[in-house]
Order: structure tokens, then C-alpha cells, then sequence
């Protein structure tokens, strides 16, 4: 009798033991099987690059919207590099780039070319910017019209001195023509005239800023938002439609309610409907977001 007592109690006890095993096992599974899930779920969320390229003009506002926006999205990385609105739109046709920058709308001639590769650009407007006429703190004059700034910049006028200002040689800078800011400013201020020969194509409107503010005969054209970050080293001059107008100065104000005349709209493109990090980096430049970031860096938002 006690034998079998015995033999039944060890017969309970592996019993026991087992079952014991097995929901140690059916545990560590589990728990395996949450942490293959947890990794599984860190590995889907990938690292995205996005690529915007072109305009100088844009290049101080995308890097805002850049740092903003990878500030919420960790997982993407937004790269902004310049080089001129003609040089991002080659970019985006030849595929190097995803977005493009550009002060300018796309000429017919790239339009052409980018059907010739089965590319369909698709323009989204961001912001307004006005073109400020700049020149160093020591020169008197305050404003100029639209035609003494194109004689100035086509090589009618040599001297200061032309438009009531001091007997000084009259030292012009101008973008590359590889920018969209050159192509706008000739065709609306020079009203299509070839810029003077001995005018200075600088590489970036950084450099403009630096020679102006270093020439008191310095003469040049800046995007409104670097114009008014650059308020202690250069001077913005009001212009006159003709010489009966009253002077007008760039602001968000005179040039979203037109009043500022040498004023346009910035653009990105995207080759076709923009898709997944980039399509959520446009949505963010246009989001309240977005367009606060514009007024913040000088530029004028579009909502």
C-alpha cells in the first residue's frame, strides 16, 4: 500500500514538473515572440533621403522647412544644397535630385525636354518673394526707378553721379546666369536687354550681400528674406514704377498687396506626383507650419 502511494505521489510530481516545463516554454516563446515583433516593427520604420536642389534664393527657407520638419519626422533626411534654379531643374530632369528649387517657372525649352523623357513636372507654389535692390549703407541714394536701374545694369549709367548720387563709379553685381533671380530680373527690369559687359556674376547671393556691403559703389539684386537678414550690412532701395510714383520699399506687406513691383512667386517641382518623404515634405511646406516658417525667414507666405 505504501508503494503504490509512493509511485502515485512521483507520478503527480512529474506531472506537476512537466506541466511546469512546458509553461516556461510556451512563455519564453512568447516573449520571444515579442521582442521579433518589436524588431520587426524598428526595421519598417526605415530611413528616408530626400534630395531638394536648385534656387539660392530658396535655399535659406528650405533649410528652415528641412530642420522643422526632420525635427517631427526623425526618420527622414532632408538634404538642401543651391547652385541656381536652372541647375535644379537640370537636376530633377537627369534624376539626381527629388524636389527642385526654383525662382523662376520652367522654360518651354525644359518642359520640352523633360516630355522627351517621359517626365511630367509638377509645380507647387510655395511663397512669394520680392527682389530687393541693394546697396551699401554709405551710399545716400534711398530710391531709384525702373529705369535708372536698367540703364544701370544695362551700361547706360557708369556713375553715381547719373542718378543724383555722389561722383562714383557705379560697381554692378549681378547672379549667375544659371539663376532663376538673373532670368526674372532681365526680363522684368531689363526688359530683356543683355546685363552690362563688365558686370559682376557672382556664384551666390551670399556674395552679393559681402561685396555690397564692402563697396560703397556696390549695386545689387537679393531675394527680399536675405535682404532683410542682411538689414546691418546693406541697404534696400525703395523704387518707383516712373519717376512721378512714390518710392516703394519691399516688405511682406507691399509685396503681397502688389504694391512692390519686381516681385514673384517660388516654386518646387517634383518629376511627376511626389511621392511618400517627399510628398510629405511639400505637404509640410505648405502646411500653417510651413508658411509660418516663410514669414519667420523674410519671404511671404501664399496662405
Amino acid at each position: 500500500m505504501t508503494t503504490k502511494k509512493t509511485f502515485a505521489a512521483t507520478v503527480v510530481g512529474v506531472s506537476a514538473t512537466m506541466i511546469m516545463l512546458l509553461a516556461t516554454a510556451s512563455c519564453s516563446r512568447q516573449q520571444d515572440g515579442v521582442e521579433e515583433t518589436g524588431e520587426k516593427d524598428a526595421a519598417s520604420v526605415e530611413q528616408q533621403s530626400v534630395t531638394v536642389k536648385g534656387s539660392d534664393t530658396m535655399v535659406h527657407l528650405a533649410s528652415a522647412w528641412a530642420e522643422a520638419f526632420m525635427g517631427e519626422n526623425p526618420n527622414v533626411d532632408v538634404s538642401v544644397t543651391g547652385g541656381g534654379s536652372g541647375t535644379g531643374i537640370a537636376a530633377l530632369l537627369n534624376g539626381t535630385t527629388d524636389i527642385c528649387m526654383a525662382s523662376r517657372k520652367m522654360k518651354q525649352k525644359e518642359t520640352d525636354l523633360a516630355a522627351g523623357k517621359g517626365i511630367e513636372p509638377t509645380e507647387f507654389i510655395v511663397a512669394r518673394d520680392g527682389i530687393a535692390v541693394v546697396v551699401n549703407p554709405a551710399n545716400p541714394i534711398d530710391a531709384l526707378t525702373l529705369e535708372q536701374i536698367r540703364k544701370i545694369y544695362i551700361g547706360e549709367y557708369s556713375n553715381w553721379n547719373k542718378v543724383g548720387g555722389p561722383d562714383e563709379k557705379i560697381v554692378v553685381l549681378s547672379r549667375e546666369s544659371s539663376s532663376g533671380t538673373y532670368v526674372f530680373f532681365q526680363k522684368n527690369v531689363l526688359q530683356k536687354q543683355d546685363y552690362r559687359q563688365d558686370a559682376r556674376l557672382m556664384p551666390a547671393t551670399s556674395s552679393i550681400i559681402q561685396s555690397v556691403s564692402a563697396d560703397k559703389g556696390g549695386i545689387g539684386y537679393v531675394g527680399l528674406g536675405y535682404a532683410v537678414e542682411a538689414a546691418d550690412k546693406v541697404k534696400m532701395l525703395g523704387v518707383k514704377v516712373d519717376k512721378d510714383a512714390a518710392p516703394v520699399v519691399p516688405s511682406e506687406k507691399t509685396v503681397d498687396s502688389g504694391e512692390y513691383s519686381i516681385a514673384r512667386p517660388l516654386q518646387l517641382y517634383s518629376a511627376g506626383q511626389p511621392q511618400q518623404a517627399a510628398k510629405s515634405f511639400i505637404d509640410f511646406c505648405l502646411s500653417p507650419e510651413g508658411q509660418k516658417i516663410v514669414r519667420q525667414t523674410g519671404y511671404v507666405p501664399i496662405k
